[in-house]
């Protein structure tokens, strides 16, 4: 059937592409649209129908004609014949007779029925811990995970980025529950450890080609020499605490001048090598796994060779921390003479020599560079709360000479993260990439300026997806520590493995998540502004019967209260606001939630398998029995087949054995009154017996002739 089409609004007829004239222009009576009569399939017969006529648009006829439905009697027969099928549950009959009544050919059924069943399997089977925090945790913002998550005073996280952006548009109310952002929080905004230790965990959980790295095998280690594994002082010491400690053992068999990452090999005591993320309480004990093996100085390296690590403590105020990349201060240009150890304020320049020289080689070799942050560093997003933190492999692209900000001439050098392992402030489950450089406007008014104009030593290999020395590191001068495992041991089974891994998982979640004040894992957990972590309970008990505002009086007069200041029970600073309305972090409670129900399915499985073996062993053990019983049954009869199943402890009947060692297991746990019951009845029946047999011995003697 042909399609009608009206006339158009400059009066053409959009089917034969033709003018009618008024006498041959119809009008719809409902939209009044102009259609032209001699293209119009039924027109109207009279004169008078044109004035009441609808176009086919309006007139609500169907060009296409309906299938013709079923004859009553064969809808009624295949309804009997569904009922009759005992095959079928009746959900499935049902389906069967909606899909009869709509007229569906058989086909799509099977196909909607494969779509509904792998529905139904995938809501069966529990969510992953990668998706129960996908549900919970989201930024507000850009609504997905949040990456780089810092967390509001009113319990909600966002993306670092997202947050930023939301405060440079002017914007201080929460995106989501609309709370005013405190002016402090919003200029400095701190990442909250605890949601990345969280996001990571669960990516890593997700994906299973991801390891832990590192074979499974029990391995111990000789001491290498005769220190404590902690830092000490002796009676020399001239101060207390560490200020005069000596540094304790060194747990990794690498040289003081080693560049690049501590891999497995140089691990004897734990065989995984130096992993990113790793926190130390100080310099001293960050030395002892060779992150960074100077224990004052910012830089470790050699003039000639270059440098292997530096620490970013906050000591010159130049520095520009950008977490993936930073802009390092060099060293020198402060007067410590006498018994200075630090000095704020410059007072002549910096030079490339000694350690700016051994940070210029590496830059112009392209060697990896160790990074280790320091909370001392108060200006930075990306510094730990408390010790030091190792972050992995950096390389410096660029090195020059500027004017800093108090006058004085500085190296800089600009710091580029290059680590096949995540940074410990991102959420991604995989290294770095090779990433654009940043654009350094400073480097406009720089004196002097140096480039790496050759190919680097650490470099990305595309092939295998990962940094790698493509050169051949530069050749150690100094001594190698040796600490040999212990050779012989045997490898771990599954199930040891099993077990490692769920200890592991539970100690990562007492680490990550627990309360600072209590030291377990956080129940209703809050996020101060300085992003330290608390449980509700422990940080209100904490400043129980505290007022806030305290009331002043002198001289006969009232003075104007003074606000109490309340300092964070992990640092100095002031939350005395944020105490007067103390809200949950919904999102981290969500997290814990989510990683505590995953261990206790994890727990539930063991044990479930521990229930399994036993089992087995048992009907190992009674089959066993059942098979000795029946080549007993197999021997010759006699007095040596009966000394034979007397050696063999009578073990004919299987059921009989496990009987008897079930009523043995009785009698152990029997109590003590039982245990003297039947010490009395022995003792009754030897009497009896001693009885018996004086009686027969006295009869005897009568009966002698």
């Amino acid at each position: 059937m042909s399609m009608e089409l009206p006339c158009d609004s400059e009066g053409v007829c959009m089917q034969c592409k033709a003018v009618p004239g008024e006498e041959e222009r119809l009008l719809c009576i409902t939209c009044n649209t102009p259609w032209h009569l001699s293209c119009i399939s039924s027109p109207p017969s009279t004169l008078e129908a044109t004035t009441h006529w609808s176009c086919p648009d309006c007139s609500n006829l169907d060009p296409h004609p309906s299938l013709p439905a079923p004859l009553r009697n064969d809808l009624v027969s295949a309804m009997l014949t569904i009922e009759n099928d005992d095959s079928l549950t009746q959900t499935q009959k049902a389906k069967k007779r909606q899909q009869l009544i709509a007229g569906k050919a058989p086909a799509q059924d099977e196909e909607e029925e494969e779509e509904e069943e792998e529905k139904e399997e995938n809501q069966s089977k529990p969510p992953s811990v990668w998706e129960m925090l996908s549900r919970t945790i989201q930024c507000s913002i850009c609504l997905n995970l949040p990456e780089r998550p810092v967390t509001t005073p009113c319990g909600h996280s966002f993306c670092l980025k997202c947050f930023e952006r939301w405060v440079r548009q002017g914007k201080r109310n929460c995106a989501h529950c609309r709370q005013i952002i405190p002016a402090k929080f919003a200029s400095q905004p701190r990442i909250n450890s605890a949601l990345v230790f969280a996001i990571r965990m669960a990516r890593t959980n997700s994906n299973p080609n991801a390891s832990a790295g590192g074979d499974r095998t029990l391995n111990h280690y000789r001491h290498n020499q005769d220190r404590p594994d902690e830092p000490f002082t002796t009676e020399r010491a001239q101060r207390a605490g560490r200020a005069n400690a000596a540094s304790g053992k060194i747990f990794v068999t690498v040289p003081t001048d080693h560049f690049g990452p501590i891999t497995a090999e140089h691990d004897p005591v734990r065989n995984q090598g130096l992993l990113v993320g790793e926190s130390w309480r100080d310099r001293l004990e960050c030395r002892q796994w060779g992150a960074h093996f100077v224990p004052v100085g910012g830089i470790a390296g050699q003039s000639d060779r270059g440098a292997q690590s530096v620490v970013l403590s906050g000591g010159y105020v130049d520095d520009e921390d950008h977490g993936e990349w930073f802009l390092y201060t060099g060293s020198g240009g402060k007067d410590l003479s006498g018994n200075k150890r630090t000095n704020k304020s410059h007072s002549f320049d910096q030079q490339f020599e000694k350690y700016n020289l051994a940070l210029q080689v590496s830059c112009l070799k392209g060697y990896p560079v160790r990074v280790v942050r320091s909370h001392k560093e108060k200006r930075s997003s990306y510094a730990p709360e408390t010790g030091v933190r190792y972050d992995g492999i950096y390389r410096i692209e660029k090195c020059w000479q500027i004017a800093g900000l108090q006058g004085f001439k500085v190296c800089r050098y600009l710091f580029v993260r290059c680590d096949n392992e995540p940074a410990p402030w991102t959420s991604d489950d995989r290294g770095d990439r090779p990433r654009p450089l940043p654009v350094i406007r400073e480097l406009k008014k720089a004196t002097v300026t140096f480039e790496r104009t050759e190919s680097p030593s650490w470099d990305f290999d595309e092939e295998d997806s990962h940094w790698k020395w493509k050169k051949p590191p530069p050749p150690s001068k100094r001594k190698v520590q040796s600490a040999e495992p212990v050779e012989g041991l045997r490898a771990w089974s599954n199930s040891d493995m099993r077990k490692f891994e769920l200890k592991k998982i539970q100690e990562k979640l007492h680490i990550g998540f627990s309360c600072m004040i209590c030291k377990e894992v956080m129940v209703s957990p809050v996020t101060t502004p300085c992003a330290h972590n608390f449980c509700k309970s422990c940080l209100e008990g904490k400043f129980a019967g505290q007022s806030f505002v305290k009331e002043r009086s002198g001289g006969g007069r009232t003075l104007r209260s003074q606000k109490n200041v309340m300092q964070c029970p992990s640092c100095p600073i002031d939350i005395s606001d944020y105490l007067q309305n103390i809200q949950v972090d919904v999102d981290l409670k969500g997290a814990i939630e989510s990683l505590k129900a995953n261990v206790e399915n994890i727990v539930k499985s063991l044990e479930a398998d521990k229930d399994a073996a036993a089992d087995e062993l048992y009907d190992h053990t009674c089959s066993e029995n059942q098979n000795s019983a029946e080549e007993l049954n197999d021997l010759p009869q006699g007095s040596d087949a009966g000394e034979l199943k007397d050696t063999n402890n009578e073990g004919s009947d299987p059921e009989v054995t496990c009987n008897e060692k079930r009523k043995k297991g009785d009698d152990e746990t029997q109590s003590p009154d039982d245990k003297m019951d039947k010490k009395d009845k022995k003792y009754k029946m030897t009497e009896q017996a001693m009885d018996d047999k004086n009686n027969s011995s006295s009869s005897s003697s009568l009966n002698l002739p």
